[in-house]
């Protein structure tokens, strides 16, 4: 399973299954809120994809937030392929293409469930208190890549 850069909409479209799958069917999120101007076309923001076989699995996406910061955003991975490390790719492959892309930094507001996870990924939190975003708890957590 590799690590796809989405440049076409077939493969944006797979994206949205994946994150409609998770976040909208799974976690409730309204859909309305799942869907924003970046998702509008592949060049309207970095999105990253991983396929099993012809089935998309998961799926990511990252847009330059301030001055050589990246925004990691929309991590999603189906309950049936977690815990086999594809968030931790997916990380990985948005903060490579980043640094690519002239980034110093990586921010992102985490679930407060899976701010553990992006602490052993070197992220630190940078909020001051917990805060709602889509009806869910998260903290904005920083790291020098």
């Amino acid at each position: 399973m590799e690590t796809i850069r989405v440049k076409t909409m077939d493969e944006l479209k797979a994206c949205f299954a994946v994150r409609f799958n998770v976040f909208v069917d799974e976690q409730q999120v309204p859909a309305h809120l799942e869907m924003d101007e970046k998702d509008e076309s592949p060049e309207a923001c970095h999105h990253l994809l991983i396929m099993d076989g012809e089935t998309p699995i998961a799926t990511s996406r990252w847009y330059e937030y301030q001055e050589a910061t990246a925004k990691l955003q929309r991590v999603a991975v189906l309950k049936d392929y977690r815990g086999r490390s594809l968030g931790k790719q997916l990380i990985h492959a948005m903060e490579q293409q980043a640094l690519e892309l002239g980034c110093k930094y990586a921010i992102l507001d985490a679930q407060c469930q899976a701010e553990g996870f992006y602490s052993q990924l070197g992220y630190t939190v940078i909020s001051d208190e917990p805060f709602y975003d889509a009806g869910i708890l998260h903290v904005r957590m920083k790291k020098t890549l």
